[in-house]
This record gives structure tokens, sequence and C-alpha cells, in this order.
């Protein structure tokens, strides 16, 4: 439906925007806001009860002076409900709340009941709440000291003895990390190793073994290259057969003397 109205508008050839005059607004000037209230409230002409989230049309203008932290502050009219008297709020950004300026009275504040209540008879609560905050500005006092004493130690160290330091300080955790290699590697045995150790275990014992032989008194040999235990053997056969042919020759001459005498 929005293409059949006539939105376009017609300029003419002789159209200048700069004789159009600008129009320049008050810096007190009220637009026409619909609001509602933040908090309960009572009319003082009427005496009426407005609670808390009722509507209202109202007139809003910035307050002319008065900021906060460069938030501005912005007042607000409306009319009561039962008798129309007027009405005014204004904003409270250091409280994060509204203030009721004239016309009503405020049924509830938080701020005043929590005064009065440290006035009258809460005084562990209230001294508790000053610990605390004398604990924190102590904290961030400490803070600050701290902060200044680096920034002096900052300025008074220069720039090459930072970085020989920090040379150093590189040197010596090379050095550390070297060492510990070392160490990790002395500490491991791997498959390889134990095998060069068992076959430098067995030529120790082949060499001692050797050595135990070489100690050992040899047996003495003769001339012609045979053993004394050879020898003696040989002897034995020899005596052996010597009394062989003995017996053998002493019975042939008993037997030769037997047949001469037939």
């Amino acid at each position: 439906m929005g293409e059949r109205k006539g939105s376009n508008k017609y300029y003419p050839p002789d159209f200048d925007p700069k004789k159009i005059p600008r129009i320049r607004k008050p810096k007190n000037h009220q637009t026409k806001v619909r609001n509602m209230l933040p908090d309960s409230i009572r009319c003082n002409t009427c005496g009426n009860y407005i609670s808390q989230g009722t509507k209202f049309n109202c007139r809003k203008e910035e307050v002319i002076g008065e900021t906060y932290l460069g938030l501005k502050i912005s007042r607000f009219y409306f009319k009561c409900t039962k008798c129309c008297a007027e009405l005014i709020m204004k904003t409270d950004p250091q409280n994060s709340g509204y203030v009721v300026e004239s016309g009503a009275t405020r049924t509830y504040d938080q701020h005043e009941e929590e005064e009065q209540a440290e006035e009258s008879g809460d005084a562990l609560s209230s001294l508790e709440k000053r610990t605390l905050v004398s604990k924190r500005e102590i904290e961030v006092m400490a803070a600050l000291d701290e902060m200044k004493s680096m920034k002096a130690r900052r300025m008074s160290v220069s720039i090459d003895s930072l970085l020989e330091g920090l040379s150093r300080r590189n040197k010596d955790d090379e050095e550390e990390a070297k060492e510990e290699d070392a160490v990790l590697i002395k500490s491991i045995r791997f498959g390889k190793q134990r095998r060069i150790d068992e076959e430098e275990t067995d030529d120790k014992k082949r060499r001692m073994e050797e050595i135990d032989e070489k100690k050992k008194p040899k047996a003495k040999r003769l001339a012609c290259g045979k053993s004394p235990s050879q020898i003696s053997s040989v002897r034995i056969k020899t005596s052996k057969k010597e009394k062989t042919t003995s017996m053998g020759l002493a019975s042939l001459c008993h037997n030769y003397g037997t047949d001469e005498e037939d």
C-alpha cells in the first residue's frame, strides 16, 4: 500500500535551500516524552499515592549547568492523576536513580533508610563497612607506592645494563640446559650400548684366560721333540719286549740241551 501514496515532493526550478531560515532551538527546549515512574511517590497537594510503573505524558528538558562526569542531567514535568498538580523529577546519575524536585515526596528511599539504620542502631554493620572501605584505600595506596617505586627503578636502570643482564641470564639458562641433557644422556642405556658392554666383558674374560695360561708352567720337551711322558711309555714298551725275548731264548736253550742228550 505504500507505493500508492504520493510521497514525492515537487521542487521548482528556482528553489534555493539557502533561503530557508534555520530554526534555532533554545538549550532548555522541552520535548514531549512518554515515561514511567521509577519509584512510588505521594502528591503534596492532594495526598494521592502514585505507584511505581505508572505511565505519563511528560515534558523533558536538559538541565543547564549541571553535569556528572560529562553526563547530562535531564528534568521531567508531569501532572498528578487526581488533582493535576505539576510534579517535577530529575535524573541522578551519581546514585543511578531519580530525585523528586518539587510537588511530591518519595514513599521509599533506599539511601535515606541506609543512613538512618547506620545512625540508629546498626553500629557493627557500619563499622564493617568502614573497615572494608579503609582496607580498600590502604590497598590502593600500597599499589600506587609499588607502581611509583617500579617506575623509579626503571628510570634509574639503563638499556645497556638491561641487555647485559638478559644476555647473562640466557647464557646461564643454556649452560644449565646442557648439563641437564648430559646427565640425562648418561642415565639412559640403549640396546646397542648393552651389546658393546657385553662384548667388552667377553674380551676381558678372554684376556684373563690367556694371561692365566701364560702363567702356568709348561712341560719340558727333549731334543727329538717328544715329551717325557711319551719317552716313558716307549721305555716301558721296550722293556716288555726285552723280557719276552729273554724268556723265549731261555726256553729254546733248555729245549736244545734236552735234544742233544737224547
